[in-house]
């Protein structure tokens, strides 16, 4: 009896600091559950249901349903408003720059909605905050300086003549094509080109990787559509299709090790090796970017940063590059337009590539790319946490609240770009037209410090893959396949985007 009592009085003692600190942690979340509640009651709200919030109009998935209340929403409440998810959970929605720049402006961090990509980014610099963002970014932002981006429109325009290979084939057979498989292709090869120049890869490993990759973004998506899952990827990993990702996790990584630690190794025994390079690639730069203590990255940091170039400029470079074609298909009037321009450009040459000094002789075609991010922004919104407390449009927001910056929204506020905004005009983004735009009124590339440092070489990757593409073709839409969107992580199709091509008869 007395080691019977001992034992008691032990389970006694331990069950009251366990039953405090449980009591404790059920009311530190239902405080800043119900001061959400209040903060999110501070911004006006579409009608929702007290259970399901506006979660049950969407129909399973944000397509074009989502995208219409959207613009329903903003129309209404040009500054900003607050959708609820089910639970009862604000989801402040900032839709006007000048929240928008007020946010960003903001101390802030990244949200929990990026946690879900940890496994595979690790702390790169999209998933990284504080001190170590800082020093990352400072090391990284040599990798994207213009004479380092000069070196990779060869790249460019290697992909693109495999792209308008393939295409031709679909031409001469007057067959369709789905673009965002084609596109996707030729994004992912420029990005593992200019990554790691597809070094040590065969083309099994290449076609195993580009799947792993593939495999990892519809995960991330799964995750994101999931209420239970985003607040806790944890749980979603122990599900077959969180085992799954995390093996193609596993990959991904110990693909890119390998060719780290070959170059590396390569680097040490030859330090000339990179003078004897016609052109270096993102591994090349990042082994040897140093900060001012001499501190340079490790193989896991550079690894993370490779990743996160992956996944930032992949997707987001094929969904930009075929709702273009897609716009100008509709417009044929532009698409004529773009192809003269480019077609003076070329006139006379030997071939049809395109230099780094025709970049920015494409004025019309870069109107017309970005009057299609605007209407069919790739990356429809981002959010952020604030660090501290702050006010956003008037409205006092406490440390620790969760915001969105909608940029489809923001791209279709009749506020900012008028009761048109529906309408595809290329001639917003005149020249003389942008010098009085507000500069947070179009941000495809997010803004402020934590900007994306790759849109430079997002943007002349694209201007080459258009301007050699309509340089060839001429597109036209398949009106057997209707075009419906889709966003799971970037603005895609539901059903695919089905195209045709004819070789244009001016084409050198």
């Amino acid at each position: 009896m007395k080691t019977a009592v001992s034992l008691w009085d032990v389970a006694v003692g331990l069950s009251v600091p366990v039953g405090l600190y449980l009591l404790f942690v059920v009311i530190k979340f239902l405080r800043k559950y119900f001061r959400d509640i209040r903060t999110g009651m501070q911004f006006p709200c579409p009608p929702f249901h007290w259970l399901y919030g506006n979660f049950h109009l969407l129909d399973g998935h944000l397509g074009e349903k989502y995208l219409s209340i959207t613009r329903d929403a903003v129309e209404k409440h040009p500054r900003g408003h607050t959708l609820w998810m089910p639970g009862y959970i604000p989801l402040i929605t900032l839709t006007h720059p000048v929240p928008i720049k007020q946010l960003l402006k903001a101390p802030t961090k990244k949200s929990m909605d990026y946690e879900s990509l940890r496994p595979w980014l690790g702390n790169g610099l999209v998933m990284s905050d504080g001190a170590i963002w800082k020093m990352h970014r400072r090391l990284l932002t040599p990798a994207f300086h213009f004479d380092i981006l000069k070196q990779y429109v060869s790249v460019y325009n290697t992909a693109a003549g495999e792209m308008i290979e393939k295409l031709s084939e679909y031409g001469e057979k007057g067959e369709s094509f789905e673009s965002f498989q084609q596109a996707s292709l030729c994004t992912m090869e420029v990005i593992l080109q200019c990554a790691f120049s597809g070094e040590g890869m065969t083309e099994q490993t290449k076609k195993e990787y580009l799947g792993a990759v593939q495999k990892i973004g519809d995960s991330v998506t799964e995750v994101t559509m999931n209420t239970v899952y985003a607040m806790f990827p944890s749980i979603y990993h122990l599900s077959p299709g969180g085992r799954e990702f995390l093996r193609q996790c596993d990959f991904v990584h110990d693909t890119a090790n390998s060719i780290i630690k070959k170059r590396r190794e390569e680097l040490e025994s030859n330090p000339e090796i990179l003078a004897e390079k016609k052109r270096l690639d993102f591994i090349d730069i990042l082994l040897t970017a140093q900060d001012e203590d001499g501190r340079g990255m490790t193989d896991e940091e550079i690894r993370e940063q490779v990743d996160t170039f992956l996944f930032a400029g992949h997707d987001t470079t094929s969904s930009t590059l075929c709702w273009t074609l897609y716009s100008l298909a509709q417009h044929p009037q532009y698409q004529e337009k773009v192809q003269k321009e480019v077609d003076e450009l070329l006139s006379g040459r030997d071939d049809d590539t395109i230099e780094w000094d025709d970049l920015n002789k494409l004025t019309f075609l870069t109107m017309c790319m970005k009057e299609s991010m605007r209407l069919h922004g790739p990356v429809p919104a981002i959010s952020r946490t604030t660090t501290e407390d702050t006010v956003i449009d008037g409205v006092p927001i406490p440390k620790d609240t969760y915001l969105m910056i909608n940029m489809y929204a923001l791209n279709h506020n009749p506020d900012v770009w008028g009761p048109d905004h529906m309408e595809f005009d290329p001639n917003r983004f005149h020249p003389d037209r942008i010098k009085g735009m507000d500069s947070h009124a179009f941000i495809p590339f997010s803004a402020g410090p934590r900007n994306c440092i790759g849109q430079n070489f997002a943007l002349n990757e694209e201007k080459v893959l258009l301007g050699r593409l309509l340089h060839k073709f001429t597109f036209e839409l398949d009106p057997a396949h209707p075009v419906e969107k889709d966003l799971p992580t970037v603005m895609k199709a539901k059903d695919g985007m089905w195209m045709k091509v004819k070789a244009k008869k001016t084409a050198g």
